[in-house]
């Protein structure tokens, strides 16, 4: 019989191929831009879009199907996923590849939550931070495979060939999960409107705002990572693959050890040394040019704090209100790409009306913000437990 933790790294290898649709665009975008013949900023919206449909149908598809069995719920998902990777391979032009974009991002939302969900109730007691850190390591790991293997791909046989890969894989995929995963029944239904209702929490509006400025700062510079390392820190372009590589296995290993830390360390050690490091090296980042291995370095310690991040802040939104798990993991998922979205559109912003390399300052002030919301809630967090005490006193 298959163990817990085996059943995990498929979830994990599932994720990495919905991570590599969204993030295979920023290492090609320069390519996607003169094929399809659009700006720069116009090929970035496509992140934003993708993103944007990811937020907002996600939590309203998972309302609806959460007393469906998780296996069943996870194939099907892919099934869309698989489909819309084959239109976005065979469809020509912007607005039909915008099409593609937007069936791929309501696939890729409802499989990622999913894979979340069976990660968390699968786990033994004590590693679910781990158990969701792995399945997140796979979708960071899209970075290494997604990214520089896709700038290779996009070389040699055109930037669509790219998600006809995916495609077949994904098929391969549906068919791994239909044996590997058991049935599972989904959670007692909660009305959008109740899942909604968990906004107006002062916890929950916080640490949704901390995933918010932390990963929309990233964005901003990351969506443009690929133009920005060939026109503002002169990478040759011949070493671009492997730069992109580097932040890769850094973001993979991040997301790991940021997982391991929390569950040794704690949320809050995690997360301020996380967003402390993130800030440092996007400034650096601005700094370090016309030398390959500075920039190197800088990449690896900005993608590795970056991801450190990503399972900690994941798990920290569980524990805020544990009843309802479920919820929190795809509001903070609808969260995580509106971030996205939002900071590919003010990226777009910026290089369109000032320059490409204001893009690392934006990122860092998103960073400054998420602290002080992280700081905030920690205040609030105190307070209610002094007030739980006097009560119970």
């Amino acid at each position: 019989m298959m163990s817990s933790s085996s059943k995990v790294y498929i979830l994990a290898i599932v994720s990495f191929l919905v991570g590599t649709s969204e993030y295979a665009l920023s290492g090609i975008l320069d390519k996607v831009a003169a094929s399809l013949d659009v700006s720069l900023a116009a090929a970035g919206q496509l992140i934003t879009i993708f993103s944007l449909i990811y937020a907002l149908c996600t939590p309203i598809l998972m309302a609806v199907t959460a007393s469906m069995d998780r296996r069943k719920l996870i194939i099907i998902s892919m099934g869309i996923f698989v489909v819309s990777n084959i239109l976005a391979f065979v469809l020509p032009g912007y607005g039909l590849f915008v099409v593609a974009r937007i069936l791929m991002a309501i696939g890729a939302g409802v499989v990622v939550v999913t894979a979340l969900n069976i990660a968390a109730k699968i786990a033994p007691a004590g590693k679910q931070a781990s158990s969701i850190a792995t399945v997140v390591m796979g979708f960071t790991a899209s970075l290494i495979v997604g990214v520089p293997l896709g700038r290779i791909t996009a070389d040699t046989l055109g930037w669509k060939s790219v998600f006809g890969a995916i495609a077949l894989l994904g098929i391969i995929a549906m068919v791994i999960l239909s044996f590997a995963i058991p049935r599972m029944k989904g959670d007692v239904p909660v009305p959008l409107r109740q899942q909604l209702s968990l906004l107006k929490k002062p916890k929950v509006a916080l640490g949704l705002a901390i995933t918010f400025f932390w990963l929309g700062g990233y964005s901003i510079t990351y969506t443009y990572l690929s133009p920005y390392l060939l026109k503002v820190s002169e990478i040759n372009e011949q070493y671009l693959s492997g730069a992109l590589l580097v932040f890769g296995i850094a973001s993979m290993i991040g997301s790991k050890l940021g997982g391991l830390s929390a569950d040794r360390w704690g949320v809050n050690r995690t997360l301020f040394g996380g967003f402390t490091l993130h800030i440092m090296m996007l400034i650096l980042l601005s700094v370090v040019t016309h030398t390959l291995a500075g920039v190197m370095i800088v990449l690896l310690l900005w993608s590795f704090s970056a991801w450190s991040s990503g399972p900690t802040q994941q798990y920290h939104l569980t524990t805020i209100e544990p009843e309802a798990s479920g919820v929190m993991l795809s509001l903070n998922q609808s969260m995580m790409q509106l971030a996205m979205a939002a900071g590919a559109g003010m990226g777009g912003i910026a290089v369109e009306s000032f320059s490409l390399s204001s893009i690392t300052w934006l990122g860092a002030a998103g960073i400054v913000i998420a602290i002080f919301a992280l700081v905030i809630l920690n205040k609030v967090n105190v307070v209610s437990k002094v007030n739980v005490n006097q009560q119970l006193s």
